[in-house]
């Protein structure tokens, strides 16, 4: 395909490769029967502990319906575990499961593959660098 102006738009290719990164995620996720949502919900409970099911979505960054939907599946499987905050009836605290520690450690080598494949026509310099840079666009987001 020709270079349009386009081409020299940054948001017009982090879109498409946000776009390309999500669907080789979502692809590998669906191979191992797994989503993207249960990534980062066993990330963010293994990073930062039990946690209420609303301050594990604002972690995850994940809107509370979809929370709640991919918790349940999660539990079903025995990769995290609800009980009643002790504070709050109300609330529920997740935890991680030993298997959901297991399984959290096979979703990494699914997500550390997709990275390589995303990046393979950089160099580790440029990898480095494109990890850099994204970071601070990141950061700039969260603070407006």
């Amino acid at each position: 395909m020709a270079p349009t102006r386009l081409d020299d738009f940054p948001t017009w290719l982090l879109s498409r490769s946000a776009a390309h990164a999500h669907q080789l995620l979502a692809s590998a996720f669906a191979e191992v029967g797994s989503r993207g949502y249960h990534y980062r919900l066993l990330v963010a409970l293994e990073d930062l502990g039990p946690a209420s099911q609303a301050s594990l979505g604002r972690s995850a960054e994940i809107d509370a319906s979809d929370v709640v939907a991919a918790l349940t599946q999660l539990e079903a499987d025995g990769l995290v575990e609800r009980s009643p905050d002790p504070d709050d009836k109300r609330r529920r605290i997740v935890s991680i499961t030993a298997a959901g520690r297991r399984r959290l450690l096979e979703l990494d080598r699914v997500v550390s593959s997709v990275q390589e494949k995303l990046v393979a026509p950089l160099s580790g310099a440029e990898r480095d660098e494109l990890v850099r840079l994204l970071g601070l666009l990141a950061r700039v987001e969260r603070e407006d």
